[in-house]
This record gives C-alpha cells, structure tokens and sequence, in this order.
C-alpha cells in the first residue's frame, strides 16, 4: 500500500513563500505523476497543480504565477513552491493521484500577519 507524507507547511507572513514536500513509500515506482491539493476550513478539497509522468504542469488559475510544481531527480519527492503567499492561500495541503491513493495527513500552512 502506498503512503503519501506531506510536510514543509507552517506560518508565514502575506508575501512570503514556502516549500512544500511530498514523498511516498510503499508500492510505488515513481512518484509522477502527482498533483497537490488543498483544503480550506469549511471547503472543499481543491486542486491546485499537476505534474505528469513526463515532467509537464498546469495550474489551478487561483495559483498559477505563484506556485511551481517539480519533482527531484531521484524521482521520490515532489515539491510545491509557494511563492506571494496570501491569507486565502490558508489550508491544509495535501499531495495525490487520480485515482487517489489513501490521502496523508497533510501538512497545515497559515498565511497571517
């Protein structure tokens, strides 16, 4: 089975940035491809970026110009790089497939001053 551990979250100014991680263990064999998401209080869980098997991205329109997906070399780990962070960037973010896998904890990012 394969797990899903997100980590790199926390509290951040409006206008910073943070680096988000996501690695998998179990029955995988690699890591792409694999999409964020993130859940905001009282909302539902929304899509925020994609990376494929063969490296391409795209964006939801609420992040695009601001967040970066990318992977590592080793292909175990993919990373979120939020950038212009806002209070409505606030949430939990989670890293998984379509299908999904079993979803992670998550890690919690709060944008606040």
């Amino acid at each position: 089975q394969v797990q899903l551990v997100e980590s790199g979250g926390g509290l951040v100014q409006p206008g910073g940035s943070l680096r988000l991680s996501c690695a998998a263990s179990g029955s995988i064999f690699s890591i792409r491809p694999m999409n964020w998401y993130r859940q905001a209080p009282g909302k539902a869980r929304a899509f925020l970026a994609r990376i494929t098997g063969d490296g391409s991205t795209n964006y939801a329109d609420s992040v695009k110009g601001r967040f970066t997906i990318s992977s590592d070399n080793t292909g175990n780990t993919v990373y979120l790089q939020m950038n212009s962070l806002k209070p409505d960037d606030t949430a939990v973010y989670y890293c998984n497939r379509y299908p999904p896998f079993p979803w992670g904890q998550g890690t919690q990012v709060t944008v606040s001053s």
